[in-house]
């Protein structure tokens, strides 16, 4: 009969072991993911490849510049209309929604939340492209916006029901409105981690391709403005992954790597504020 000490012991090393290697597992993917993609696209990064447009079909050389630019002209313009709305949003819903109030902004944020991007990426087409007659930077900016939204307004609620109410019940003590204790005491008391929020949600969207085939379309040309189709990274890999030119496919590689490792340096710079808010309030 094994005794009960060394059963436990024989435990706690078989639970400890199996934890430690999914861990391992876990992490090791993300490092596979980076390392085949250094190995297979980091030969194409070069200065043209952020500053030139694409080459012609059958030459070599080329770069991404405009998919860049596009990204980047989409990604202000999901932040102009998801930020604003998502935060005042979850202001509504941490600081002033009674119960019943609270619980169907929740839940449909959340089912919004759930909407695939597929699905969004309809909505934007029969909303706003085929309103306006043609592909545009509007409308991929305005179908990002949308699925930010649900994700800034549950983070920034998040974020301000975290602040003590000491601190709401100071400042009312000292004579200030509802309103004006929240936009002056709670907003700045979690503004890091409303930014951490919305940096996320910048991130989560970066990466959405399906939504840009129905709006924003592509273009193989700079872009001017917002009223044109425009090229974007996640749609361009699409577009030169699937292509039968070698040099493409490279590129296809090289320009995956250069989005995730936006979305990782998006990501560690929102948990360094995370952190720095944590080490602050304690």
């Amino acid at each position: 009969m094994i005794p009960l000490r060394t059963r436990r012991k024989a435990t706690n090393f078989v639970m400890f072991a199996i934890t430690a290697v999914c861990t391992l597992t876990a992490v090791s993917v993300l490092f596979f993911i980076l390392g085949y993609l250094l190995w297979q696209g980091g030969q194409s990064l070069n200065w043209d490849f952020f500053t030139k447009l694409p080459a012609p079909v059958g030459e070599t050389g080329g770069g991404f510049g405009n998919a860049i630019m596009g990204s980047a002209k989409l990604l202000l313009l999901a932040g102009l209309i998801g930020i604003p709305i998502g935060v005042l949003g979850g202001v509504y819903l941490a600081e002033f929604a009674g119960k019943t109030s609270a619980f169907v902004v929740r839940y449909t944020t959340d089912l919004l939340n759930g909407v695939p991007s597929i699905v969004m990426g309809i909505f934007a087409y029969a909303a706003v492209v085929v309103q306006m007659g043609h592909f545009s930077t509007a409308a991929g900016g305005t179908a990002l916006g949308v699925m930010m939204i649900p994700i800034v307004v549950r983070s920034t609620e998040e974020f301000l029901r975290a602040v003590p109410n000491t601190l709401r019940e100071g400042a009312l003590a000292l004579g200030a409105t509802k309103w004006r204790a929240v936009a002056t005491v709670v907003i700045p008391a979690a503004l890091p981690g409303i930014t951490t929020g919305l940096l996320l949600a910048l991130a989560r969207v970066a990466g959405e391709t399906a939504p840009l085939l129905f709006t924003a379309f592509g273009n193989q040309f700079w872009s001017p403005g917002f009223n044109q189709p425009t090229a974007s990274l996640p749609d361009t890999i699409f577009k030169y992954a699937i292509s039968p030119y070698d040099d493409w496919r490279r590129q296809a590689w090289a320009a995956g790597l250069v989005l995730l490792s936006l979305v990782l340096a998006v990501n560690i710079a929102a948990r360094f504020i995370l952190r720095r808010q944590t080490h602050t309030s304690h």
